[in-house]
């Protein structure tokens, strides 16, 4: 059985422990919930940011999110802190799971850090028409890990980015003019003014076709099976397919229509 004096030193140790904890637990709670809402305000700001400078939208989530979790996370270590806990532990824990994961995931890594850069860098944009990793095909969506493209015969291929941005890309999209090469090879007594006069009279009749640059027909080489002719047409991007496509066929029935003769 306790004696007085001792009951009286049990309550005021209790007590003297309830206002040290007390507080430090009621501090730790306000540095948690006013931490929390400036992780939010640091989240929405940075977004507010970002867009102002046109990032594009993909980067823009995905940073935004990683600086949410980087302002929470310090939120969390410093509200632990306060309550007396030992962090740093706790980090050196954080770091060798960060460290085995990324041993883990390299692959997914590095497409991460391809779709990065892609989305900073911009070599193609949505929409762009690309050759790139092996494929082909309309991007349809770019991603932080895939790009996503849809090929003339409408198959949907997606690609890591790792090995899109490791390759070379072409765009075809990119450039607002296109050039359309005619290969073509001709008898030797072919004339090349009845030629010339032909495929002006083409070029005159398609709008499509850029006055400027001009048209062109180049004799590129004499060979022992005939004249090597390169035809060649100035069309805005958009319509590149159509028109060569369109010029093919309606050369061939001119050259028809006047005896010329491919070989």
């Amino acid at each position: 059985m306790l004696t007085k004096e001792q009951q009286q030193e049990l309550l005021t140790l209790l007590f003297s422990l309830i206002s040290e904890f007390g507080t430090r637990i009621l501090i730790s709670i306000l540095i948690l919930l006013l931490g929390l809402w400036l992780a939010k305000f640091i989240q929405r700001l940075s977004q507010r940011l970002m867009i102002r400078a046109q990032l594009e939208p993909t980067l823009i989530r995905f940073l935004v999110n990683l600086i949410y979790i980087a302002a929470v996370t310090f939120v969390v270590l410093a509200t632990l802190g306060k309550l007396g806990i030992q962090t740093t532990s706790f980090i050196a824990v954080l770091g060798a799971a960060g460290l085995a994961i990324g041993l883990a995931l390299q692959g997914s890594l590095s497409n991460f850090a391809s779709g990065v850069f892609m989305i900073i860098f911009r070599p193609f944009k949505v929409h762009d028409y690309i050759e790139g990793g092996g494929v082909e095909g309309t991007v349809e969506e770019i991603s932080i890990f895939t790009t996503l493209l849809t090929t003339p015969d409408n198959k949907i291929i997606i690609i890591p980015n790792s090995k899109l941005y490791g390759d070379k890309i072409v765009n075809h999209s990119i450039q607002p003019m296109r050039r359309v090469d005619l290969k073509l090879n001709f008898s030797y007594n072919t004339n090349l003014e009845q030629l010339r006069e032909l495929f002006l009279t083409l070029v005159q009749a398609d709008q499509r076709i850029l006055s400027e640059p001009t048209p062109g027909l180049e004799v590129q080489e004499i060979a022992g099976s005939g004249i090597k002719i390169l035809l060649t047409v100035w069309v805005a991007t958009p319509d590149y397919s159509l028109v060569r496509s369109d010029l093919n066929e309606r050369l061939k029935q001119s050259l028809d229509a006047q005896g010329i003769l491919l070989v």
